[in-house]
């Protein structure tokens, strides 16, 4: 529209007078005013039209791993199922239960406000209806018996409850998988948490869960305070990621050593010669108040060009808030540094066998990227290192910039829950073997016990849970 206005113009000007234009500048003015509110009604026109929900376009994903829902679900324990299915219909009967209280209590509004006010008290205090046991006794009499009738229920409370719920295929280093059904609310701790309960590994504070990007030949391994809903739905619908059950020595080397990030540039010797005591005086030094010191980390890296298979040597520099270099005749001097990237919107990812896919230096690359970008895009950084050591001190660097006192926490967690888990295991394993030698169950019970001690299974070694591609390691 403002083309056409200043067109009007600049006629107008050609076709009035010098004192008519002084005369009729109100006019015009009211002219471009009616212009202006035309454009409004039209804009608000539209706006009010009926228009499909975006979201009714938008593919409801609510299966990782598998190539249809249908699939994901018979994949699933019996007992998921059933949960699943529970959760959903309870969901289904809260909504249903709110609607007829809101519509009961509009209607007494405009009969009887103290009665409104009466009866909502009444119903906050009963959280049930009255006729609950007729409906539970209904749904019992129809309660779906077949995995397949489960399956088919479970199809149609998905459609209708808008939940935030998925179905997971987590990959095991056997070429095996475990399903699992996550909700919105879990952390990446408690589906680790989960596969705990699933598998027979040691449960120490290395497991983790990886995702894996073939188009980009990349990985991260998630931390644990994410949530794993929300991470896996910034993958494409017809994404090829995987999620891997994998342990990760690096995952906390930061606590496990912390004087090879904050003492790095001493020489070997005297960083092997760091005893407990010490290293725990630089923990609670640098993670033990209300913000982390992170490792004034400096040094020579290669530099991929956009667009180009050219990389070029910089010297970058780690702060809090990212990553800066050196540019070409400036010196290291605050004021000349130029931020290459900063942390806040970005994940750090571990890249594999660059050397050929993109000419790299070495294969000891990094990558700092949006988690939405996919495939390959100008708007991702490369980097590489010239060896495994110094990829190791950049990338747990920039975790611990970025996530600060939170990475620390989620270390204590882990700690704390492979303590407690191994301590169980110890008295699984404690009673089992009195049960043996006695020859009578601790509890009359001639089943055995739920938790069952790693040692039991001795004789059957656990699979080597993803091990590294040739030429790659874990970071």
């Amino acid at each position: 529209m403002e083309p056409e206005v200043r067109t009007d113009a600049h006629m107008w000007e050609a076709e009035v007078p010098e004192a008519a234009k002084m005369n009729d500048i109100d006019a015009m003015f009211s002219h471009l005013l009616g212009e202006i509110d035309h454009l409004s009604q039209s804009l608000s026109s539209a706006a009010e039209a009926p228009e499909e929900d975006p979201a009714s376009h938008r593919h409801s994903t609510f299966s990782i791993g598998f190539t249809d829902l249908n699939e994901s679900l018979n994949e699933l324990e019996d007992h998921d199922l059933d949960a699943l299915v529970a959760d959903l219909g309870s969901k289904s009967t809260t909504q249903d239960l709110a609607t007829e209280q809101q519509t009961s209590s509009a209607t007494d509004n405009q009969t009887a406000p103290s009665a409104m006010t009466q009866g909502y008290e009444a119903t906050a205090a009963l959280p049930l209806p009255p006729n609950t046991a007729e409906f539970s006794g209904e749904l019992q009499r129809n309660e779906p018996q077949t995995k397949a009738d489960k399956i088919k229920l479970a199809l149609e409370k998905l459609k209708e409850a808008k939940v935030r719920k998925l179905i997971v295929k987590v990959m095991m280093g056997d070429g095996s998988s475990k399903t699992l059904m996550v909700d919105e609310r879990q952390t990446v701790r408690d589906v680790l948490d989960k596969l705990f309960e699933k598998t027979y590994c040691d449960c120490s504070i290395d497991w983790s869960l990886c995702e894996t990007n073939p188009e980009l030949l990349i990985e991260r391994g998630f931390e644990d305070h994410e949530s794993l809903v929300e991470l896996l739905s910034s993958w494409t619908r017809h994404s090829e990621n995987k999620i891997y059950f994998v342990s990760r020595p690096q995952k906390y080397v930061m606590f496990k050593d912390p004087q090879l990030f904050y003492m790095w540039k001493k020489k070997k010797s005297v960083l092997s010669g760091i005893n407990e005591h010490a290293k725990k005086l630089l923990i609670k030094e640098h993670f033990g108040g209300s913000t982390v010191i992170v490792p004034n980390l400096e040094g020579m890296l290669h530099l991929k060009e956009d667009g180009k298979k050219v990389w070029k040597p910089r010297y970058f520099l780690l702060r809090a808030s990212g990553i800066y270099y050196v540019p070409k005749g400036k010196t290291k001097s605050s004021s000349d540094l130029a931020c290459f990237v900063r942390f806040e919107k970005v994940n750090i990812y571990t890249t594999n066998n660059y050397k050929q896919k993109y000419r790299a230096p070495t294969n000891f690359g990094f990558m700092l990227k949006h988690p939405c970008i996919q495939k390959e895009s100008h708007y991702i950084k490369f980097l590489c290192c010239d060896n495994e050591h110094t990829l190791l001190l950049w990338v747990n660097s920039i975790r611990i910039a970025k996530y600060g006192t939170v990475l620390y926490k989620n270390y204590q967690a882990a700690v704390k829950t492979a303590s407690t888990l191994q301590t169980l295991q110890s008295a699984a394993h404690k009673d089992g073997s009195k049960s043996h030698a006695t020859g009578i169950s601790p509890h009359l019970d001639p089943s055995p016990p739920k938790i069952t001690a790693v040692e039991d299974y001795s004789q059957e070694s656990p699979p080597d849970f993803i091990p590294p591609p040739p030429g790659h390691t874990h970071i």
